[in-house]
């Protein structure tokens, strides 16, 4: 058996949550082991057979490409409520806190909080201030996009993540870049009280739309490579032990539950209701960013992939046009069935119809 394992320091201690892959004759031997040592949500275990061959280090990879977009989402609320509130890492760490106790309550966002209360002892100065800007990754984001784009699954959430990881650390590039004007204006909040909770529902609904995609991601992994994935039971084992566990696994648990073929997690209730609450506020908050130059590519890509899953045309129809011009590769028409190819060199343009 090949296990997958999240859960850091505090999961070693107190019990990971752990994702087998292998044969259901070696779990039946395995199982019960793994699941005595793994963290336990209300007295279930987090561990559960994800599937045959190596689909509980799929399960595992994604996950961490889910924890990839959420760290980065997370920073970027931060960011932004620095440059719109001007107050220091203490006051942000307890609007986090808040956040914690309502429906974005998660081990991310609990320990985002500790990070910005904590103060270096030697200059008084708070910690975050002294960490030098550049975030390191030790691959599990990169396998994530490189097998989802195998897969032609969009996860742009995570991929935004990952490279904003390696933008992060493009310490030539940034250094040259900053001669450039951006032409932007100083980010002005009207009302503090309102602005606060436009970041809280934004990054709500980020946050939902890389659940999402990570789990697109292992769907179509489990039909390519021949896995059956209980996403309800993966969703459980997430709820303790994990970096990504959060309140709302529950909800998607029984999303998938109730509809183990459900095509879109984020049209599922209640992620439905709520995303569409929040994107309103997900909208001002990019507008607010652009016009600020404050750098968000996980919100930015957020509300792209939202208004691209929901468009009932999109200018693809173009692009395909384009790959016939050019390469003859044939298009489909909405009027008719068939594969079709036209002649855009000769006069006319006559069409043929390929089978």
């Amino acid at each position: 058996m090949g296990a997958g394992v999240s859960g850091g320091e505090e999961g070693a201690l107190w019990g990971p949550s752990i994702m087998p892959g292998g044969t259901k004759e070696s779990y039946d031997r395995l199982g019960p082991m793994f699941e005595r040592i793994s963290a336990h949500y209300e007295g279930v275990p987090c561990c559960t057979h994800i599937g045959p061959d190596g689909a509980g280090h799929f399960v595992k990879m994604v996950h961490n490409g889910i924890e990839y977009a959420d760290m980065q989402v997370i920073a970027e609320a931060y960011d932004l409520l620095r440059h719109g509130l001007g107050t220091g890492p203490a006051e942000i760490a307890d609007i986090f806190s808040q956040w914690n106790t309502g429906e974005l309550n998660s081990f991310l966002i609990e320990i985002t909080a500790e990070v910005l209360r904590q103060v270096d002892a030697s200059t008084g100065i708070p910690l975050v201030d002294l960490i030098v800007d550049r975030a390191s990754q030790k691959g599990t984001g990169k396998w994530t996009v490189q097998t989802a784009l195998d897969l032609a699954v969009p996860v742009t959430a995570i991929g935004e993540a990952t490279f904003a990881r390696g933008a992060s650390s493009a310490t030539a590039q940034r250094t040259t870049a900053r001669v450039l004007d951006g032409h932007a204006a100083p980010l002005q909040v009207a009302d503090r009280d309102a602005f606060v909770e436009d970041v809280r529902q934004a990054l709500y609904a980020s946050k939902i739309v890389a659940y999402s995609q990570g789990f697109d991601e292992i769907t179509e992994g489990g039909l390519t490579y021949h896995w059956d994935i209980d996403k309800g039971a993966l969703a459980r084992i997430w709820r303790a032990g994990c970096i990504i566990r959060a309140a709302f696994l529950d909800d998607i648990s029984r999303a998938y539950v109730d509809a183990p073929d459900l095509p879109l997690l984020l049209a599922a209730e209640p992620f439905a209701t709520r995303i569409q609450e929040a994107v309103p506020s997900l909208r001002r908050v990019v507008a607010l960013a652009a016009g600020a130059g404050v750098p968000i590519p996980v919100f930015g890509s957020s509300l792209s992939y939202f208004d691209t899953i929901r468009a009932e045309r999109l200018p693809a129809a173009l692009i395909q046009g384009q790959r016939d011009f050019f390469g003859s590769h044939t298009y489909q028409r909405t009027d008719r069935p068939g594969t079709f190819h036209t002649l855009w060199a000769q006069e006319g343009r006559p069409e043929e119809q390929w089978d």
